[in-house]
């Protein structure tokens, strides 16, 4: 993993922009020539996440970087819960590209279905890091320290919401659906369906007493809550080792490094791709142009908020766990080394 500490010395964009270019050195990289009405899309749209989050700020960075340079006529990105979500634009023809997590896509697309088509990765853009958000006057200090009480796991249309119980399994714990007024067993943790924005009113408010979120490093309403509430994050990485034994290699140990959020020192978490996604049977034309955005653009890419770390390096595109590439994206990629 790339050290986040390595470019501190740096304005943030402008260390990103160096191991960019550093990256793309010997490249031979085509100009996006311009496009004709005739050989575009009129309209492009990428399923992005919910506001506050990276998932939708990167969706309208790739918006406006696809429109910008004629990809398409116009390119908007869509507010939606997350991936699950995403993953349904994508295959019902509602969304052109969809951003998603590697564990809620392989899954989907093992699922299948007789009239679906199938799920075509165009590029790995990011690491997510999932955060377990306490307060820190909560007096919890692991996720033991979740039994008993109650957190808020995701939208049910989002990526976490797929995560999240995987985690809780992986602690031995179990987990209710709140409202049901079974009383809870020791061990069992009671889990809301609360997105990102409602489950940080709702942990400061005190209604939750955690709550789980799979994003980029900082996320921008985390950031702001914790300015507001003081917060605390736990360490997920000791259940990398029952993540990765029962549900497979999507799961790596990454680090939040100390100040991405003020006052709150490094931690380790689990760390989930998040894939620039099509369908199988889309335009290769457009996925080849986008694959030339990423790789000669993506300086264009990156939310303001972010760190930066392991996001849109060259070597990192084509890592695409659980999903194969489009033939299109596989092909530019090649192009592009040479």
């Amino acid at each position: 993993m790339t050290d986040p500490n390595r470019t501190r010395g740096l304005p943030r964009r402008d260390a990103l922009k160096a191991g960019l270019a550093a990256g793309l050195t010997g490249l031979l990289l085509p100009g996006l020539s311009a496009c004709t009405p005739d050989d575009r899309p009129d309209t492009v749209t990428v399923a992005g996440g919910e506001p506050g989050g990276f998932y939708l700020e990167f969706a309208g960075l790739l918006a406006e970087s696809l429109q910008r340079h004629g990809v398409a006529g116009q390119a908007t990105a869509l507010t939606t819960g997350g991936s699950l979500d995403n993953l349904e634009f994508l295959l019902s023809g509602k969304a052109t590209f969809a951003v998603a997590l590697s564990d809620s896509a392989a899954q989907r697309a093992a699922a299948g279905d007789a009239t679906a088509v199938g799920i075509s990765a165009v590029g790995k853009v990011y690491e997510n890091y999932v955060h377990c958000v306490v307060r820190r006057d909560s007096g919890i200090l692991d996720i033991a320290g979740l039994a008993g009480r109650t957190v808020a796991v995701g939208e049910p249309g989002s990526g976490t919401s797929l995560t999240t119980p995987r985690l809780i399994e992986a602690a031995g714990l179990s987990s209710s659906a709140g409202g049901t007024g079974t009383p809870v067993a020791a061990g069992t943790v009671t889990v809301l369906n609360l997105g990102l924005n409602e489950g940080l009113a709702a942990l400061q408010n005190g209604s939750v007493n955690a709550l789980f979120w799979s994003g980029g490093v900082p996320t921008a309403a985390i950031a702001a809550a914790h300015n507001n509430a003081g917060l605390r994050l736990l360490d997920l990485s000791p259940l990398l080792p029952a993540l990765r034994a029962k549900h497979g290699v999507f799961y790596d140990r990454v680090l939040i490094p100390e100040g991405a959020y003020p006052g709150i020192p490094a931690v380790w978490t689990v760390g989930v791709a998040n894939l620039l996604l099509c369908r199988s049977d889309a335009d290769a034309r457009t996925v080849k142009k986008t694959v030339e955005i990423l790789v000669g653009h993506a300086e264009e890419l990156i939310p303001r908020s972010s760190l930066g770390v392991q996001f849109l390096s060259p070597e990192s595109l084509i890592n695409t766990p659980g999903l194969p590439l489009h033939p299109a994206a596989a092909a530019a990629y090649r192009d592009l080394h040479g």
